[in-house]
């Protein structure tokens, strides 16, 4: 290697080395899915704790059956962008059906939640104008605040006084508040009431990112908004996901039929990508089926939610407050979340360490989900484990 090659390999090996010192390195495991919450690594058979497939349907028999069926009748992929020929009936079916099961006037399909996140911050803020967002909001609501020009300011976590000593800054545009619904490496939920009474008041948009809500909590497991009683008129701009209790991939942006419409003629991430997969589509409508017709889904979750978090405390483990499937277990160090997590290996449990820059400095965890496909026995066999690796450190 000569010249520019060169230099580029000494900064990679550099930076490689600085994450090893950190004990923030990270590498993909090749998993084998042997069960809705099961897996197998190199052989060894695992009970999977680090999934968002809260309600099991990831793996569930008739969204593979409706997926296939879609990519008979309309091919694997779409082929180009929704604004060229990428639109197709699964994608208005689902909009149409995710819009009446949420309250909401309309659903536009994005490509992902990072895409949907980047398409809504983009096209309805700029220069001029003024972002505020909870310090744990999600990364992709960071650089869509980043990407967009506008002036962002950020509040300690859930901090209403401190959000509003934000707003009365004013701005000289428009003002967009932002936050997740469920924050995804703490599992709590926003004070979205508080955050509804200062957007009306204040004369700002609230945005809520809904990801870990919508499926699994509020009324119908319509998420956290509605569990919070609210509905279009508070929360103007609501952002879903495909991939966690829907057990698909893809997302939604949901708002009045004008936001949608600008959201197709401005947000660059919508514009300029091919559209999601018909075939996926179908199975996130037979998906969304599902969640409206099997309460019990959500029920027996929430019952091993429970069951893990009086078992939790029983045994003297210091979880963070959540009634949410995420239930994470803050260890601190880096290095030691890593020990921790291989051990549980060990007792057969995957479970993932969350580390910097995912989570602040000092506060990596292990991050456990809960899953309805979770059996007691194996929730027990997890507070055991996690009993043994405390008390062996």
């Amino acid at each position: 290697m000569t010249g520019n090659s060169t230099g580029l390999a000494d900064w990679l090996a550099a930076a490689a080395r600085s994450r090893q010192q950190a004990g923030i390195a990270r590498a993909r495991r090749l998993l084998e899915q042997s069960g809705p919450a099961l897996v197998s690594l190199d052989g060894r058979p695992l009970v999977n704790f680090s999934s968002n497939d809260y309600l099991g349907l990831a793996s569930h028999p008739a969204l593979a059956e409706a997926m296939c069926r879609g990519a008979r009748a309309f091919g694997a992929g779409s082929g180009a962008s929704a604004l060229v020929t990428g639109y197709r009936e699964p994608h208005a079916r689902l909009e149409a059906e995710l819009a009446a099961f949420l309250g909401y006037e309309r659903v536009l399909l994005c490509a992902s939640g990072y895409h949907a996140n980047l398409a809504a911050l983009t096209a309805l803020a700029g220069r001029g104008d003024v972002i505020v967002q909870d310090r744990l909001c999600h990364a992709s609501l960071i650089d869509g605040a980043r990407l967009s020009g506008a002036e962002l300011r950020r509040y300690p976590h859930a901090d209403v006084p401190a959000l509003e000593q934000q707003l009365a800054r004013g701005s000289r545009g428009h003002t967009l508040i932002v936050s997740d619904g469920v924050f995804s490496m703490a599992g709590d939920v926003a004070p979205l009431a508080a955050l509804a009474e200062l957007s009306a008041r204040h004369g700002a948009w609230l945005l809520v990112d809904d990801a870990h809500g919508i499926g699994v909590s509020g009324p119908g497991g319509r998420g956290s908004v509605a569990a919070a009683g609210l509905g279009q008129a508070e929360v103007p701009v609501l952002i879903g996901t495909l991939g966690k209790a829907f057990g698909c991939n893809g997302a939604f942006i949901a708002g009045s039929a004008e936001l949608v419409e600008h959201i197709v003629n401005e947000g660059r991430t919508y514009l300029f990508t091919t559209a999601l997969s018909p075939a996926v589509a179908a199975a996130a409508r037979q998906a969304l089926a599902l969640i409206r017709a099997d309460d019990w889904r959500r029920e027996l979750l929430h019952e091993r939610i429970a069951f893990f978090r009086e078992g939790a405390a029983e045994r003297g483990l210091s979880l963070l407050h959540s009634e949410s499937p995420i239930q994470p277990l803050v260890v601190g160090d880096s290095e030691r979340a890593v020990t921790l997590s291989d051990q549980l290996l060990e007792h057969g449990m995957l479970v993932a360490a969350i580390r910097p820059p995912t989570v602040p400095a000092g506060s990596a965890r292990l991050r456990i989900t809960l899953s309805s496909e979770h059996e007691e026995a194996q929730v027990d066999a997890l507070l055991a484990a996690l009993s043994a690796c405390q008390e062996g450190a």
